[in-house]
């Protein structure tokens, strides 16, 4: 009998250890279930915290200043242009930076990062009709729309790094370049919604019958 009893107290700290503390928040460090003689480098490892002070080095600081010479394993993002889409005097750019090629490639890149990211909310066609409209899931915005046409391409690539009202950030997602590729598509969407009958070249306008 008494067997019964020291699998029932065994079954209530195991029940308590896993569940009894679950979601709560602690002060200090946890109750160590083995000792340190079993396995110490668990529990004290050696390492220094940040700011913190250390006697190995003159200064008395931890932390370490950059090496001279040193080179970031990241390119300069010194071209305004390219990474926050504004001017030198921070206006919002125009059109496209010199360091991305707008060519077919270029193109097909925004196009499949567009049907990645942004069709489930704006739609296949840029119409703000995307999936998440069936949902009650709020009002895509309208690439199509006047305040879009001529929103310039630096604050369209804003609105993607940053998000905007309901829209959320995708800085953390798309990389620059596809972020302009992706802008580059959103045109390529808006003028072919829009298209007028002067912007059909003269030497394809016989073959389209056009006069």
């Amino acid at each position: 009998m008494r067997y019964a009893y020291f699998a029932f107290a065994f079954l209530c700290v195991l029940t308590v250890s896993l569940l009894g503390t679950r979601g709560s928040r602690f002060t200090k460090p946890p109750l160590m279930v083995f000792p340190d003689t079993f396995f110490p480098e668990m529990n004290h490892q050696a390492k220094y915290k940040p700011q913190a002070s250390s006697a190995f080095f003159a200064d008395g600081r931890a932390d370490r200043p950059l090496p001279t010479g040193v080179v970031s394993r990241n390119p300069l993002r010194d071209d305004d242009h390219l990474y926050r889409g504004k001017t030198a005097d921070g206006q919002w750019a125009k059109g496209f930076p010199a360091a991305v090629p707008v060519n077919a490639r270029f193109m097909e890149r925004g196009r499949e990062r567009f049907t990645i990211y942004c069709q489930p909310c704006h739609g296949a066609l840029g119409d703000g009709k995307g999936i998440v409209t069936q949902y009650n899931w709020g009002a895509p915005a309208n690439f199509h729309s006047d305040v879009f046409r001529n929103m310039t391409e630096g604050e369209i690539f804003d609105t993607i790094t940053n998000g905007k009202k309901t829209m959320f950030p995708y800085g953390d997602k798309l990389v620059p370049e596809d972020r302009w590729a992706v802008i580059a598509y959103i045109r390529a969407l808006q003028r072919a919604q829009n298209s007028r009958v002067e912007d059909v070249e003269v030497s394809h306008k016989s073959e389209l019958g056009i006069k």
